[in-house]
């Protein structure tokens, strides 16, 4: 059946298709851990019934959630062995034993806290029950961490010795950890897991306002949700804005396969492409649509920066510039699309309708998902970018892969598609349908023992999200 593929291309679409469906997962739960965190501390700190409400709703999700991110992430790990042992096996020196720190700093801290978190509020107490759930924030924190620093030696590898046999061999872990790319990708990747998981609430918070005006949980979801966008999304903009200025510096091949620069500008500054059709076999860009100067002020910071184009790499060495320079196009597109909602929703707070903003919230509702859309946008525009290597200059995608037969490798792939749309298919429709239903106040739910401000500040659960305690006055709960 699978006569006549390439044994490679089928491991790398293997490896593509179930790191797109884990990594959406991770993305979500790093930033909806924090969120949890942060309204079980507001409710521990107010006593408003309003926070435990949103808690709640948002809890069962986070746990479904983190479920299948276990399970795709064990996938991917069988597939190391299996179609990649030649990869395991140089790398392995160096990449085992930080796979094994995540597992053993950052996991075994996320699942010793999950069931504290999940089914402890009534058993150990509220103040337990926080520190539970800060722990499970750690410790999402924790894996991004030590996944991003792994991911980020194969780009720019640093702290080794070659071995006899080919082995890459530690020689300082330090420079391992925290090689040249690792602080800018491990910030910009949970800044991107941050407004990931506010457009996912934000959309929640949304569609349930466009249907109850009055709703205390959803009003509290939408306005901390478009907080959080138009803080994070401007610093977002800079922080990746610093990264491709790092990437320029260690990969700057990369760089002009994500801006389809196929000439270096000898002479004058170097246009921004805003657009375009990228002919690899002549080398060019067709149908450009430019911005004079603007790319040289961009990467270089300069009007007359010289930008190294693909002409100056051997071109058996280039990634692939379609898939390259239009998902970072998507990926820059919808992080614009973010901050105008962000300002956007900064202008409806100005005025005092935000929850009353209906087409605000049609456009959060439709923002939802996009946020999976960037990761998975910016995953690819790293990962097709550092082809054709693993380890970026120094091994080669073709040397990485097991001498497995491409119908070994195309059947498990095709048992995967099935296995994994039938699997997460399911727990996908279950989350959606746990969104679907409205966050409801629960009057006789479990209340913090001795809310840590005073009553002149703790609010009632009739009042609604963003009410001044000072125009109406509740007693403490």
């Amino acid at each position: 059946m699978f006569e006549g593929f390439d044994p490679v291309l089928l491991a790398r679409i293997q490896f593509a298709f179930t790191i797109s469906f884990h990594i959406v997962f991770p993305a979500f739960t790093i930033g909806l851990a924090s969120y949890l965190a942060v309204l079980n501390g507001l409710w521990m700190w107010t006593g408003r019934q309003v926070y435990l409400a949103v808690f709640q709703y948002w809890l069962k999700i986070f746990a479904v959630s983190f479920a299948m991110g276990v399970v795709s992430g064990i996938v991917m790990s069988y597939q190391f062995g299996t179609n990649w042992s030649v990869f395991s096996d140089r790398t392995g020196p160096i990449l085992g034993p930080m796979m094994a720190y995540e597992v053993l700093s950052a996991f075994f801290l996320e699942a010793g806290f999950l069931g504290v978190m999940l089914f402890g509020l009534n058993r150990v107490g509220p103040r337990l029950h926080f520190f539970a759930t800060l722990m499970v924030a750690v410790g999402t924190l924790g894996s991004a961490f030590w996944i991003l620093s792994v991911n980020s030696w194969m780009q720019t590898p640093a702290g080794y010795a070659i071995a006899a046999n080919g082995q890459f061999i530690p020689q300082d872990w330090w420079a391992i950890v925290f090689n040249p790319s690792f602080p800018y990708r491990l910030v910009h990747m949970v800044l991107a897991a941050y407004l990931t998981t506010a457009f996912v609430v934000g959309a929640v918070g949304a569609w349930h306002l466009l249907k109850d005006r009055g709703n205390q949980g959803a009003r509290l979801m939408f306005s901390m949700a478009l907080w959080m966008a138009a803080v994070v999304a401007p610093i977002q903009i800079f922080a990746g804005d610093q990264h491709g200025l790092n990437t320029l510096e260690h990969q700057p091949m990369k760089v002009a396969a994500m801006e389809g620069h196929f000439s270096t500008n000898t002479e004058g500054a170097m246009p921004l492409t805003l657009f375009g059709l990228p002919d690899m076999e002549a080398g060019e860009m067709r149908y450009a649509v430019e911005v004079p100067a603007l790319g040289s002020l961009i990467l270089g910071h300069s009007l007359d920066a010289q930008i190294a184009g693909l002409d100056r790499f051997p071109r058996e060495d280039w990634p692939n510039v379609w898939i390259v320079f239009f998902s970072f196009r998507l990926m820059v597109g919808i992080g614009l699309a973010m901050l105008g909602i962000g300002a956007w929703s900064l202008w409806h707070r100005w005025r005092g309708d935000l929850v009353e903003a209906t087409w605000l919230q049609r456009a959060s509702v439709l923002m939802g998902p996009m946020g999976f859309v960037a990761v998975l946008a910016g995953w690819i525009t790293t990962e097709v970018g550092r082809q054709p290597y693993t380890v970026y200059g120094l091994m080669r995608t073709a040397e990485s892969a097991s001498p497995i037969a491409a119908s070994a490798v195309g059947t498990s792939l095709l048992a995967f598609i099935a296995v994994y749309f039938l699997v997460f298919g399911a727990g996908t429709y279950y989350i959606l349908r746990s969104m679907r239903k409205p966050p409801e106040m629960d009057e006789e739910g479990p209340r913090p023992e001795d809310p840590i401000r005073t009553a002149g500040f703790a609010q009632g659960p009739h009042m609604e999200a963003g009410d001044n305690p000072s125009r109406s006055p509740a007693p403490a709960e």
